[in-house]
Parts: C-alpha cells; sequence; structure tokens
C-alpha cells in the first residue's frame, strides 16, 4: 500500500496544481485532516529538486498557518468543530486522556514530536493547544520551529543530497517509516521517564 501511495504521489507531484495541493494538504493535516504533508512534500522534492526550498516553505507556511487554526478551533470552537472532528477519527477519547494529563512543556513537546512524527496526531496537539489555552505567540513560535524546521531540514536535505536521496528513499522506503516512529516512540518514552 505504501509503494502504491507513493508512486500516486510522484504522478501528482509532476502536476502544476501540486503547490497548490501541497499547501493546502499542510494546513488542513495540522488541524483536521488525516494525511501528513510529507506524502506530498516528499515526491515533489524528488521530481523537482530545483524547487525543493520553495516547497519547503510552501509547505512550512501551510502547516504552520493550519496549527493555529487547530489552536483556534480548539480555543473558540470545540464543542461545535474539535469534537466531532476527534470523534470522525475516532481521537476522542486519547485526546480526553491527554487534556487531563498534559502540561504546557508536554504540550510543547508533543507539538514536536507531532510535527516530526506525527505521535500524537499533529490536528490532536494543535486542538489541545486550544482547549488548554497556551499562549497563542508561544504556540506559534513552537510550530515555527518543530513544523518550519521540520520542512527545512527536509528541503536542505534534498537540496544538499539530490537524486541519491530520492534512490535511498525509494530502495527504503518502509523501513525508513518504521524507524522514524520507532526512535519518536522511544524518544518520548526516555521524555516521560526523566520527568518523573
Amino acid at each position: 500500500m505504501l509503494r502504491r501511495l507513493y508512486d500516486w504521489t510522484m504522478r501528482l507531484a509532476e502536476r502544476p496544481s501540486a503547490e497548490l495541493w501541497l499547501f493546502v494538504i499542510s494546513f488542513v493535516e495540522s488541524s483536521i485532516f488525516l494525511v501528513p504533508a510529507e506524502v506530498l512534500f516528499l515526491p515533489m522534492a524528488i521530481a523537482n529538486p530545483r524547487k525543493v526550498w520553495r516547497y519547503g516553505l510552501i509547505a512550512a507556511l501551510g502547516s504552520i498557518l493550519g496549527g493555529v487554526a487547530g489552536w483556534m478551533i480548539g480555543y473558540y470552537a470545540f464543542e461545535a468543530i474539535a469534537k466531532p472532528v476527534l470523534e470522525f477519527y475516532g481521537k476522542l477519547d486519547d485526546f480526553e486522556t491527554l487534556k487531563s494529563a498534559v502540561s504546557l512543556d508536554l504540550v510543547m513537546l508533543f507539538l514536536v514530536t507531532s510535527g516530526v512524527a506525527h505521535l500524537p496526531p499533529l490536528k490532536v496537539v494543535t486542538i489541545l493547544s486550544g482547549v488548554l489555552q497556551v499562549n497563542l505567540l508561544v504556540f506559534f513560535l513552537a510550530a515555527v520551529v518543530a513544523r518550519g524546521g521540520k520542512f527545512m531540514l527536509l528541503a536542505w536535505l534534498f537540496a544538499r543530497y539530490g537524486s541519491p536521496i530520492r534512490d535511498f528513499i525509494e530502495r527504503r522506503l518502509n523501513m525508513l517509516a518504521g524507524s522514524a516512529a520507532v526512535a519518536l516512540i522511544l524518544a518520548y518514552f526516555l521524555y516521560l521517564a526523566l520527568k518523573h
């Protein structure tokens, strides 16, 4: 399945509307959508490495603004918008558990871990930040660092290593996805262990 999705996004990445879709997916992923922006960013960067910095900026901007939209949904419209979205994705119970157990520093850690590997899902973290009334400026700055930094790092990797990174990704796609998820889960549990 991962290979079919990769092939489909490679074809989408070559379309003239790809940049608009990258912004839209980056935006809605941070507030209500399940599909991560990297699904489109990576194939676009592979297909057209000359524009990788532009793609990184588009994805970062969409993701940061989408995060602010998620914060606003949590802050102003939890019952009307956020609750039905979380119920739709089956994440309402997880959300309620997180809400009762988190502090500001843990929310900031979640923003970073969800920014890197979507653990917990980014939309849950952005909505939770609004519900917990995390200072919007602090949240925005954390989103700039976590989400903006992530896409700029990816852009740098593609700019620096170019086509060899494409070959590496294509040969080891499943292994890379699994390794990233395991590393972030371990880092999260290590953080929790050190905190107590």
